[in-house]
């Protein structure tokens, strides 16, 4: 078991955020707003997929019309005491059954251990990490920002 006391490195943070991002049959709390701007929260599986957070929720969901409206989300993984915090913006939402779905959804299906392909009313959304900020309690909120503008402070690449 990890030391929470112990203050972690940037690339240490960086790598404990693409375990927890490639873990399998993994959550995460999804955070919009809608365009009158009241928040909305949803728990949602997730795939990292090429660098991209893909989700699969209901085409008419609240989720979706948020994202189309306003473009962002706040992605919370992990626990309350370890937590990986990303702010995204939406690159695409394209409908399970269209060719356009068929990459993400199959990345989805691998990690999330549920294949929404063949489902009637899905959508996968593809979202963009712009933010990524990651800490273990109040000793690690200096230097929790891990990622700024799309790119890993840390590490290298997208993986």
């Amino acid at each position: 078991m990890a030391d929470i006391d112990a203050v972690r490195s940037g690339e240490q943070r960086h790598v404990d955020a693409l375990v927890l991002l490639g873990a399998q049959r993994a959550d995460c709390w999804v955070a919009t707003a809608s365009a009158a701007g009241e928040p909305y929260l949803v728990p949602l599986s997730f795939a990292w997929w090429d660098g991209l957070v893909v989700l699969v929720t209901p085409a008419a969901s609240a989720t979706v019309r948020n994202l189309e409206a306003g473009r962002t989300a706040r992605l919370a993984f992990g626990h309350t005491r370890d937590v990986l915090v990303v702010d995204a913006e939406l690159v695409e939402v394209a409908p399970i059954d269209e060719p356009a779905a068929a990459r993400p959804a199959t990345a989805f299906a691998a990690q999330a251990d549920w294949d929404p392909r063949g489902e009637a009313g899905y959508a996968a959304v593809t979202l963009r990490p712009q933010r990524a900020q990651a800490w273990r309690e109040a000793p690690e909120l200096a230097g929790r920002t891990i990622m700024r503008g799309g790119r890993w402070l840390f590490g290298s690449g997208v993986t």
